[in-house]
C-alpha cells in the first residue's frame, strides 16, 4: 500500500531496536527521510547499519530524552542533516520502577516519570514549531495497554503512559486545525528487548525457562491475550506508519491498542 509519505521527512525515538526500529524500517520503505534517535550513538550506528536504505535518506544522532540540552542538540543536528521534519514517533521508554506502590521511592517515580512521560514532552517541545510550519504533519506517541489497564506491580509506568495519552489529545486538539495529527498507539507484551528483559527476570524468578516464563506470563498476568503469544515489533510498526501517513488524513487524537484483546474493557 502507497502510504502518500514519500518525500516526507520523520524523527523516530527509540530506535535502535524494537517497535522504534521497525517504524523507521517501514517508513524508509515508504519512501521517507529517516532520523533514527536513541541515547548510545554505537548501538544506534549499529542499528541504523541494519536498515536498508537509499545514500542521503537515514541519519542516526544519539539522543538523552531526559536532557533539554541533549534533545536542543538533537534539534540542531537534524535542521543540519534534513531541515524541518514532518513526521514524529515518540517510542523512546523504559519499564521504570516495578513492585508494590509501597515499595517504590521517590526515585524510582521520578526516573520513570522523567522517561517516560516527560521524554515525550521534552521532544515534541522542540520539534513542535518545525511540524506546525508546513500545513501537514504527524505525531505518534507510544502509550501502552497499562494506560487504561493499570498493572499493580508497575504503578509508575501505568501513571506514565497514562500521562502520555492525555498529552496526546490534548495535542491533537490544539493544532489539528493547522494540518498537524497527533494519536497514539498502546502495544501490549511486543517482543522487544525490554519485555525480552522483564521475561529473563521472571525466570529467575520462577526458577523456568524463559519460553515457560513467557507461558505463564500470558497464562497468570494476561489472560485476555486471546492470540496466546507475545506480539511482533513490526505487528505494532505497521499501525504506526499507517497512522504517520496520508491514509490517516481523517484520524485525530485515537488510541489504537495494537494487543490481542489485552484490554478487557471497550
Amino acid at each position: 500500500m502507497d502510504l502518500g509519505i514519500s518525500g516526507r521527512t520523520a524523527l523516530v525515538s527509540g530506535a535502535d531496536s524494537g517497535i522504534g526500529w521497525h517504524t523507521a524500517r517501514l517508513l524508509l520503505e515508504e519512501g521517507a527521510t529517516v532520523v533514527v534517535t536513541d541515547l548510545d550513538q554505537s548501538s544506534l550506528d549499529d542499528a541504523a547499519a541494519k536498515l536498508d536504505s537509499a545514500e542521503g535518506k537515514l541519519f542516526a544522532f544519539a539522543a538523552d530524552v531526559t536532557s533539554v540540552d541533549s534533545i536542543a542538540s538533537l534539534r540542531s543536528s537534524v535542521e543540519g542533516a534534513v531541515g524541518e521534519i514532518d513526521i514524529l514517533v515518540q517510542s523512546a521508554g523504559i519499564t521504570g520502577a516495578q513492585g508494590l506502590f509501597h515499595e517504590i521511592d521517590d526515585e524510582g517515580w521520578t526516573k520513570t516519570i522523567e522517561v517516560d512521560l516527560m521524554g515525550p514532552v521534552r521532544l515534541i517541545s522542540a520539534f513542535l514549531p518545525a511540524l506546525r510550519t508546513g500545513g501537514w504533519g504527524r505525531i505518534v506517541l507510544l502509550a501502552s495497554e497499562d494506560a487504561v489497564q493499570p498493572y499493580d506491580d508497575e504503578i509508575p509506568y501505568c501513571s506514565a503512559k497514562a500521562g502520555v495519552l492525555a498529552l496526546m489529545k490534548g495535542l491533537s486538539r490544539s493544532y489539528a486545525s493547522e494540518g498537524l495529527l497527533v494519536n497514539a498507539v498502546s502495544p501490549a507484551f511486543i517482543r522487544t528487548p525490554m519485555t525480552d528483559a522483564m521475561m529473563e527476570k521472571r525466570s529467575k524468578e520462577l526458577g523456568t525457562s524463559v519460553d515457560e516464563a513467557i507461558e505463564s506470563f500470558l497464562s497468570d498476568e494476561r489472560p485476555y491475550m486471546e492470540l496466546g503469544r507475545r506480539g511482533e515489533a513490526e505487528e505494532v510498526a505497521s499501525v504506526i506508519a499507517f497512522l504517520c501517513s496520508d491514509r490517516a488524513s481523517f484520524v485525530n487524537g485515537s488510541n489504537y491498542r495494537v494487543d490481542s484483546g489485552s484490554v478487557a474493557t471497550i
